[in-house]
Parts: structure tokens; C-alpha cells; sequence
């Protein structure tokens, strides 16, 4: 069964072969001679949030949890060497507003995206570890630390959000008293997508690039054909949820809530769509 609200079967296949694809040819130009070096280590790391995309389009394609985790490794791998590669090209402040999730949203977002999978996923100590030492940050962030703090006591918990817009409404789902807790997270995901479409005035700080939104957020809109489009998932969601146990009954069959993430044995949280009879075919049948 798709997940996804938009797309067919036929785009969905499409989407998982061009990044497996995609990726192997990376990998293969990363054993390559580079015209100019200072380049690589920002293709390693596109080859890192290919793995990622990768992991979001199949889950929206409808694979089954236990196929998305096997990625998370190689993804590891290549933004453990982006980091190791940039050391000899990038500058400190470079280095700062690339990493610092105060001042690079997309960053920010893409750590908690990876929290919440490897949680949900419960990858193993030593992936989990290593993701940490990816993320950094520590102290930065009220909630994301909270967050990685219900898998590693010791983290250190910052004192403020980093972003407003929409982690306020998580926030207060996580601190609300226990019979509010489920309604208030319902409407955290319910304005998720809208509110990351204003984020760029809710940061705590300027951020190093000037933009009203993150770079996937207008994906699925114009061209959807194009391919570029890999779901409006909250991970956000099921991280709070997967940390703090809270009650997500509210949020299942929303169309952005990846409620399968915690239900990797079925059956699916989303809303059958209707299609051929090739979409209501198991998986391995198709």
C-alpha cells in the first residue's frame, strides 16, 4: 500500500531507482580525480542525503520498516566522511553555519529527521552514537536535546528553542499534562507543514542563508513529475512520541504522521487509496 497522499506506483519506483542509482554512480565518482577538490566534500554529503531521501521515499512507497534501517549505515558513512573531507576545506565560520542548528535550519531539521528514525527504527548503540557525534550541538536546543537525551541521559538540554515555528507546538504537547497531551500533539502535526512554510522569522538567530522555508518544503508542489518529491513526513512527531511515550491515536491516518515507524509489524496507520489492483498486491508480489 502507498503511504503518500500524491504520487502512483509507477512514481514511487521511479523515485527509489533513480537514488539507488543515483548513489552508485556517487559512489563510483567519489573513487575519481576531482577537477575541483574542494568540492568533494559537499558530494559526499549529497551522497548522504541521498541515503536519507532514499529512506523517505521508500517509506512512502509502502516497503516495510525493516528495509529502511539497513540504509542507515552507508548514510553514515558518507557524512562521516563529508565532516573528514571538510576539515581541510571549509573555514571555521564555515564550518559553524553549516553545523550550528541556531543558524542553518535545514540542518536542524535534518537532525531531528534522523533522531527520530534511528528511535523509531532503534538503531543499534554504535550507529547511534556515531549519529551523535554527526549532530553535535549539545545544549543547543530545549527540545531536540530532550529528545536524544531519552536515549542518552547525559546530553546536555539547552534552555530555549532554537525555532518557534512549529516546536513551540511540540513543546508544549511534551509538557502538557497527560490528558492533553494526545490532542495537543494532533495539533502540532496539523501545523506542521504550513508553519515550516514562515520559519525563517521564528529562529532564535540570523540564519547563514536567508530563506522563508526549508528545501524540501516545496517539493510535490510544481513539476511533481520531476521526481524530486520524497513525502511531508513529521518524523518530528514520532520522535516526541517514540521518547516521551505519548499518545498518538489522534495523529493516525494524518497525512503527514509516519505512524508506521512505530508499527513496523502492521497493520498500517494510513488510509488505504484507492488505485490498481497492482497497488493491493504485498509488496513482493508487484
Amino acid at each position: 500500500m502507498i503511504r503518500d497522499s500524491k504520487g502512483k506506483r509507477t512514481y514511487w519506483n521511479q523515485h527509489v531507482d533513480f537514488y539507488l542509482t543515483d548513489s552508485s554512480k556517487m559512489r563510483r565518482r567519489l573513487t575519481e580525480p576531482f577537477a575541483d577538490p574542494s568540492y568533494r566534500p559537499q558530494y559526499t554529503f549529497e551522497l548522504a542525503k541521498n541515503h536519507w531521501h532514499l529512506m523517505f521515499g521508500r517509506y512512502s512507497r509502502g516497503d516495510a520498516i525493516s528495509e529502511l534501517a539497513p540504509l542507515f549505515s552507508p548514510m553514515l558513512d558518507a557524512w562521516e566522511e563529508s565532516v573528514r573531507l571538510g576539515l581541510e576545506v571549509y573555514s571555521t565560520d564555515q564550518q559553524r553555519t553549516r553545523n550550528s542548528w541556531a543558524v542553518n535550519f535545514d540542518h536542524y531539521v535534518v537532525c531531528f529527521w534522523l533522531v527520530g528514525l534511528a528511535l523509531s527504527m532503534k538503531v543499534p548503540d554504535a550507529q547511534w552514537h556515531r549519529l551523535l557525534a554527526l549532530i553535535g550541538n549539545d545544549g543547543e536546543d530545549i527540545l531536540l536535546d530532550r529528545i536524544i537525551a531519552s536515549r542518552s541521559p547525559a546530553r546536555k538540554i539547552g534552555a530555549h528553542l532554537c525555532f518557534k515555528k512549529p516546536y513551540a507546538r511540540l513543546l508544549a504537547a511534551v509538557d502538557a499534562p497527560p490528558q492533553q497531551r494526545a490532542a495537543k500533539l494532533r495539533e502540532f502535526v496539523e501545523h506542521w507543514y504550513e508553519e515550516m512554510g514562515v520559519i525563517g522569522s521564528s529562529g532564535r538567530a540570523k540564519q547563514a542563508v536567508p530563506y522563508k522555508h526549508p528545501y524540501w518544503h516545496k517539493l510535490g508542489g510544481e513539476n511533481f513529475e520531476g521526481g524530486a518529491y520524497f513525502g511531508r513526513w513529521c518524523v518530528e512527531a514520532v520522535a516526541a512520541v517514540k521518547a516521551f511515550g505519548l499518545d498518538d491515536s489522534l495523529c493516525l491516518g494524518h497525512e503527514y504522521y509516519p505512524g508506521d515507524l512505530l508499527r513496523p509489524q502492521g497493520p498500517s496507520t494510513h488510509s488505504p487509496r484507492h488505485g490498481t489492483w497492482r497497488d493491493r498486491l504485498p509488496q513482493w508480489l508487484r
